[in-house]
C-alpha cells in the first residue's frame, strides 16, 4: 500500500459532511445518505434491461449536483414499467419532504428481486423512520451498509485518508453491497463513495471514478451474471482541492483505486456460497486489454471455480480459459503459478509442465489449494502490461441460495 494512504474508521461517515443511517423491516431495508449539495459522478450497469432507479439517477446526475441518496433492498424495482418509475418518484418525494430539499437533488438505488411491485407502504414508513436518525458516525455508516444487504453475509464499508502531493489531506469513505449476480461489468452492486475533495470539473470527476471502477469493480466476478441495477456514485463535497489544471492529484487517484479494490475484494470474499477468495493476476501482456481478457476469463470459468472449491490444482482448466479469452499470447511460452500467503509454486513455467502426477510441485500445489485465499499468477512473456481480477470459488451453496432466492 502507498505510504500516502492510511486506512481509517468511519466508512462513508469518515467524511465529516456526510450524514447517514439505515433501517430494516423484515426482508426490506432502506438507507439514506445526505450531504451539502455536492458534485457527483456515476457508473451504471450496461445491461439492456435497466431498473427504474438507474434510469432516474442517470437523469438526475446530469446536473452534476445532488444532496442525498435513498436506496432500498429487498426489491429491485426492475422490469416494473411505469409503475416502477412512479414508485421511484414516490420514494424521492417522501425523502425530499423529510430532508427539506428539492426532488431533483436526490439519487435513488434499489436491489433485490426483479419483476415485483415495490411495497411502497413499507418503504415510505422506512423513509419516515430513518430520516430523524441521520447522523455522522461510524455506527450510522454500518447501519447504512447493513440496510442495503440482500444475500450478503457481512456489511461492507471502507475509508482512507490520503496525503496529497501538496501535503494536504483528504478523506474518502464508502459503503457497498453485492455478493451474487456479479459479472465483470460490475455486479448486483450498489456502491456509494463520498470524499471531502473539491472536484468541480465534471469530466475530471467522471474520469477519476471510471479509472477506479475499471481496476476494481469491473474486474470482479462471482457468477458471470450482469445485474440490471448496478450503480456506483462518487460524491465530492468540495473542501480540499485535488485538481491542478483539471488534472486529479495522483495520490488521490491511488487512494480511490485502493478503496475500490478493497471493496471489490470484500465482495469477492462474500460471494454467494463462497468458501475461498480467488485472485488472478496476469503479467507480461502486450496490452492491458489482453491482460484483462485473460484474467477475467480465468476468474469467470466455472470449471476453474469448481476446481478451487474442490481444492484441485487443475491447471489445465486455467490454460483452457486462457485459450478462449480472445487475448493475444503464445501458448508455447506461458507460465502459471499459484500461491497462498508466502507459499507459491509453478505448475507451468515457460510452457514446461512442472505440475504433473506425483511431482513435488503438484503435491505442494495441493497443499496450497487447502487455503481460504488462493492467488493465480499467469505470465504471458510478451510485454509489460498487467491486470488483476477478483472472484471466488463456486460451491454447492451457490446453487442452493439461488434456487431458493424467491421462495
Amino acid at each position: 500500500m502507498n505510504e500516502n494512504i492510511e486506512i481509517i474508521a468511519g466508512g462513508i461517515c469518515a467524511v465529516s459532511d456526510v450524514k447517514a443511517n439505515g433501517v430494516r423491516s423484515g426482508k426490506y431495508g432502506l438507507t439514506i445518505i445526505s450531504f451539502p449539495k455536492s458534485n457527483v459522478a456515476g457508473v451504471f450497469t450496461t445491461n439492456k434491461i435497466v431498473a427504474a432507479p438507474v434510469i432516474h439517477t442517470k437523469e438526475i446526475i446530469k446536473n452534476n449536483k445532488i444532496s442525498a441518496i435513498v436506496a432500498n433492498s429487498g426489491n429491485a424495482n426492475c422490469f416494473t414499467g411505469n409503475n416502477g418509475l412512479n414508485d421511484c418518484q414516490e420514494m424521492i418525494k417522501s425523502t425530499s419532504f423529510g430532508l427539506n430539499i428539492t426532488e431533483d437533488e436526490i439519487a435513488i438505488a434499489s436491489t433485490g428481486v426483479i419483476g415485483r411491485k415495490m411495497p411502497m407502504d413499507i418503504i415510505n414508513e422506512l423513509i419516515k423512520e430513518n430520516i430523524p436518525k441521520l447522523e455522522n458516525s461510524n455506527e450510522a455508516s454500518i447501519n447504512s451498509a447493513k440496510a442495503i444487504m440482500t444475500t450478503d453475509t457481512f456489511y461492507k464499508e471502507f475509508a482512507v485518508e490520503i496525503k496529497l502531493n501538496n501535503g494536504e489531506k483528504v478523506k474518502i469513505g464508502a459503503i457497498c453491497k453485492g455478493v451474487g449476480m456479479i459479472a465483470p461489468n460490475m455486479a448486483t452492486l450498489l456502491c456509494f463513495i463520498a470524499t471531502d475533495a473539491k472536484i468541480e470539473d465534471e469530466q475530471a470527476l467522471k474520469n477519476s471514478l471510471k479509472i477506479a471502477v475499471n481496476k476494481s469493480l469491473n474486474m470482479l466476478v462471482v457468477d458471470g451474471d450482469e445485474s440490471t441495477n448496478d450503480e456506483v456514485l462518487l460524491i465530492a463535497t468540495g473542501k480540499v482541492n485535488v485538481l491542478n489544471d483539471n488534472v486529479i492529484d495522483s495520490n488521490f487517484q491511488e487512494g480511490l483505486n485502493f478503496l475500490a479494490v478493497s471493496l471489490a475484494k470484500m465482495m469477492a470474499t462474500d460471494g454467494e456460497g463462497a468458501t475461498k477468495f480467488l485472485e488472478v493476476t496476469v503479467t507480461g501482456a502486450s496490452t492491458e486489454e489482453d491482460a484483462k481478457l485473460v484474467s477475467k476469463s480465468v476468474i469467470s470459468s466455472s470449471l476453474v471455480k469448481t476446481a478451487v472449491f474442490g481444492e484441485d490444482p487443475n491447471w489445465g482448466r486455467i490454460v483452457c480459459a486462457m485459450g478462449y479469452s480472445g487475448a493475444d499470447f503464445n501458448p508455447d511460452n506461458v507460465s502459471i503459478s499459484i500461491s497462498a500467503g508466502e507459499t507459491g509454486v509453478y505448475l507451468v513455467k515457460n510452457s514446461e509442465i512442472l505440475g504433473f502426477q506425483g511431482t513435488e510441485n503438484l503435491l505442494k500445489a495441493e497443499e496450497i489449494m487447502k487455503n481460504d485465499e488462493i492467488k493465480i499468477y499467469i505470465d504471458l512473456h510478451l510485454g509489460n502490461e498487467k491486470a488483476t481480477a477478483f472472484g471466488c470459488d463456486l460451491s454447492y451453496d451457490y446453487v442452493k441460495i439461488n434456487a431458493e432466492y424467491t421462495s
